[in-house]
């Protein structure tokens, strides 16, 4: 699956989009890519940054080695790639300038030890930028499951109750130890020629698919395309956020 996977056209580009446009690019630095995947920001960084020494980490053996081959080709001296869990981070305390986390960290199910530990290798005055997505992310799609479910929404209720918010990122670092603020807001739109079309799409049926099965069922699922194929055009709300902390000096 890694080597025909690359997200950067389909999903984390507007998310990585947010952290490029605020990320400090000083030559010298040392960054940190948690949950780096295949590399689409870590070979960014790389190139933008010049002599920075930039750290990929991603438990994703798989995902690490399309990134090598990426690193190897572009010739990026200036990479390191780890496989590994980054609730342990095999790095000194203080030794990092920037943590990044494109679409990562809000994905982890120990997301609160992931932030104490960048909190733990950042210098003090270092910072963390990392992209998520928010809660109200594909609600037209959710708006018509709801319909079909009827009372029986404590389920769905629950997944879309799991995305991230605003308040609770922003809580959720400062109890890290952060000073944390929002660093930009941003949506974008995922369209499709109608429900087949939505549910049959790769990237769709990798990501989304066996989440709403689990909480709905096939048969469900069957009357939300139906639905969604009488309707037209599907046009699915994606909002986005960049959120930047400081480890205080």
């Amino acid at each position: 699956m890694a080597a025909n996977y690359d997200e950067l056209p389909l999903w984390s580009a507007p998310f990585g989009q947010l952290i490029l446009e605020h990320v400090p690019l000083r030559r010298g630095q040392t960054i940190v890519d948690i949950g780096a995947g295949t590399g689409f920001l870590t070979v960014e960084l790389a190139q933008r940054s010049g002599a920075a020494r930039v750290i990929a980490v991603d438990p994703w053996a798989e995902a690490i080695a399309v990134l090598r081959r990426k690193v190897d080709y572009l010739k990026l001296g200036n990479v390191e790639l780890v496989v590994a869990d980054a609730a342990a981070l095999d790095l000194p305390d203080g030794s990092v300038d920037l943590v990044v986390s494109n679409l990562g960290i809000n994905n982890f199910d120990n997301a609160a030890t992931v932030l104490a530990e960048c909190h733990r290798v950042l210098r003090p005055g270092g910072r963390l930028l990392l992209s998520t997505n928010l809660v109200g992310h594909m609600a037209e799609f959710y708006a018509v499951l709801r319909e079909v479910l009827g009372d029986n929404v404590e389920a769905l209720d629950r997944r879309i109750a799991h995305r991230a918010t605003i308040d609770g990122t922003i809580e959720g670092l400062e109890q890290a130890g952060f000073s944390a603020s929002v660093a930009a807001t941003s949506e974008f739109r995922m369209r499709f020629a109608d429900g087949t079309a939505l549910l049959n799409h790769y990237f769709i049926r990798l990501g989304f698919l066996d989440g709403w099965l689990a909480i709905a069922g096939q048969e469900a699922l069957d009357a939300v395309e139906h639905e969604l194929n009488q309707r037209g055009e599907v046009s699915l709300t994606v909002p986005a956020a960049c959120f930047e902390a400081t480890k205080p000096s």
